[in-house]
């Protein structure tokens, strides 16, 4: 097999945020932040994507999760909430160009959700590798702006 790493490897900075589906947001704040002690730092509505969502960081000021509650049933998060129940919905990665990204990763046969990148938390750029695609994991590309 050819070492393709490189390609790609510089692009991928690491691991941006956990995702986690929620049924209510503040609900899960109350138990993230009065129980675990994480800070919440950033907090929106993204029409777009169905959802409210938090940012909480660790006291390491690096780890992230990302609280993800639907704004409706027909949502992605509500439909995931629906079928699984709360829980790891996806693990994201920071980049440091995820259109480029995501074209080396179709090129590899990997089916990308959006033909472009979107705007997501924070107006950073995102795409999404298909979860049959990567061991059954949804993957989130995220470039920060």
């Amino acid at each position: 097999m050819p070492d393709v790493t490189n390609e790609i490897s510089h692009l991928i900075l690491g691991i941006d945020h956990v995702g986690i589906a929620v049924p209510d947001l503040q609900e899960s704040l109350t138990f993230y932040q009065g129980t675990l002690g994480l800070h919440c730092y950033h907090t929106e509505v993204n029409e777009e994507q169905g959802v409210e969502e938090a940012m909480l960081r660790f006291s390491d000021g690096k780890s992230e999760i990302q609280l993800l509650a639907p704004l409706g049933p027909d949502t992605t998060i509500g439909k995931f909430l629906a079928k699984q129940g709360p829980g790891i919905q996806q693990m994201a990665l920071n980049v440091t160009d995820v259109a480029e990204v995501s074209q080396i990763l179709q090129s590899r046969g990997i089916r990308m959700l959006y033909p472009e990148p979107r705007t997501g938390t924070a107006g950073s750029l995102v795409n999404f590798a298909h979860p049959r695609d990567c061991g059954g994991v949804l993957i989130e590309f995220v470039q920060h702006r």
